[in-house]
């Protein structure tokens, strides 16, 4: 008897159905979308910069904190997250030039004059423990508020909102309410 040939499988098919099968898969399931925060970093400092020392009048500075339990601290005080907004606008304008509060410095601003700047930095502390979504929250707050009190400065002087101004304009009430947030290296904020 002859011996028979087995014949061969054809499998250019059973690819071209996978291939299918993994177009389908991959344009019919949804990806995670990030949420992040959009920074613009300071640039590198030059390598032959020397590096100073500055001291900080302690009333120039509100510390932000968030423990691991997504609790909020803002100064000595425990707070919810729809309070720190209005503390960060009191905090920055100084409106009954509280001596608690940040001082301000008469600046001149080209294009402008003199204004009294706030000295005041926002430190802000986190857990390594707290939850991203607590941190999102209270960056956007802190922004937030920078932005209402810029707003309020641009109705002021220019009568429009800081988004409507020219750019030279954006750039002196940049100068006049400076976005100064210091972000510390995450730690144990619990510990007092």
């Amino acid at each position: 008897m002859a011996k028979r040939k087995t014949p061969g499988l054809s499998t250019q098919s059973t690819s071209d159905i996978a291939f299918l099968l993994l177009c389908y898969f991959l344009m019919t399931s949804t990806m995670d979308q990030q949420s992040g925060l959009q920074r613009r970093l300071p640039p590198m400092p030059d390598q032959n910069q020397k590096t100073e020392d500055t001291k900080v009048n302690k009333r120039n500075i509100i510390i932000v904190k968030i423990n691991s339990g997504d609790r909020l601290f803002a100064g000595d005080q425990s707070m919810d997250i729809s309070q720190l907004k209005d503390k960060i606008k009191e905090f920055i304008t100084n409106p009954t030039n509280d001596p608690n509060l940040p001082e301000r410095e008469n600046k001149a601003i080209e294009g402008f004059g003199e204004y009294p700047v706030s000295k005041g930095v926002i430190s802000l502390q986190n857990d390594r423990g707290t939850s991203y979504k607590a941190y999102i929250q209270v960056q956007n707050e802190l922004v937030r508020a920078i932005n209402e009190v810029r707003d309020d400065f641009s109705k002021q002087h220019y009568g429009r909102v800081f988004s409507a101004l020219t750019e030279d304009q954006q750039k002196i009430v940049k100068e006049a309410i400076p976005q100064n947030i210091s972000e510390a290296e995450p730690k144990d904020v619990t510990k007092k």
